[in-house]
């Protein structure tokens, strides 16, 4: 595979983790519990993102697409989900002293939110074929390029759990640990609305 083809995709890959979506706000929600309580989340996402990165490579995420059924009921799905954690987020009074979430928890809900998002799928059919080299063809390189993909998503979100472990102790003061709470759950909530809103 040519080197320019591998740059390229490192850029990509590097711009799409940097966009902000459910993952950053469920990772700055949970980096209030502690790094332990991030790290599960991210690991969770990431699982998330290569089941669809691998089914990309197989084809087998091209089903998605053309079943409008299943493509619609993983939307509905995982709006809910987010909507559910966004409330949750919202109406719940952190206290400085209680205890955080067990770790299975935060990698369950990082795991249905990037699982259940199916243009998360929908993203991995058109993103990862660009970078095939002209000529060639076949699901090893497509493989490689999908396992790539997870460990450049993997390495963003853990820069981020440790920028946000080094000033954890802010975001435990009293005033500022339920602020974010309200903050990452509002942004959760917003983006299930607009997955319901969004048909494609």
């Amino acid at each position: 595979m040519p080197v320019e083809n591998i740059v390229a995709f490192v850029a990509a890959s590097f711009l799409i983790a940097l966009s902000p979506g459910p993952g950053t706000a469920m990772v700055l929600r949970q980096s209030v519990h502690g790094r332990k309580a991030a790290l599960a989340t991210v690991f969770g996402m990431e699982v998330g993102v290569a089941c669809w990165a691998v089914a990309a490579a197989l084809g087998l995420s091209v089903l998605l697409t053309a079943s409008e059924i299943a493509y619609h009921a993983l939307r509905i799905g995982g709006a809910v989900f987010l909507i559910y954690l966004g409330v949750k987020a919202l109406i719940s009074r952190t206290k400085p002293e209680s205890a955080p979430p067990p770790a299975s928890h935060a990698f369950r809900s990082g795991l249905i939110v990037n699982l259940a998002n199916p243009k998360l799928g929908v993203f991995a059919i058109s993103f990862l074929p660009q970078f095939v080299p002209a000529g060639e063809a076949g699901q090893g390189i497509l493989l490689f390029l999908a396992v790539f993909w997870v460990l450049i998503d993997t390495v963003w979100y853990l820069i981020i759990v440790s920028i946000l472990h080094t000033i954890r102790g802010w975001l435990s003061r009293p005033r500022v640990r339920p602020a974010l709470e309200k903050l990452s759950g509002g942004v959760l909530l917003a983006l299930g609305i607009r997955l319901v809103l969004d048909p494609r």
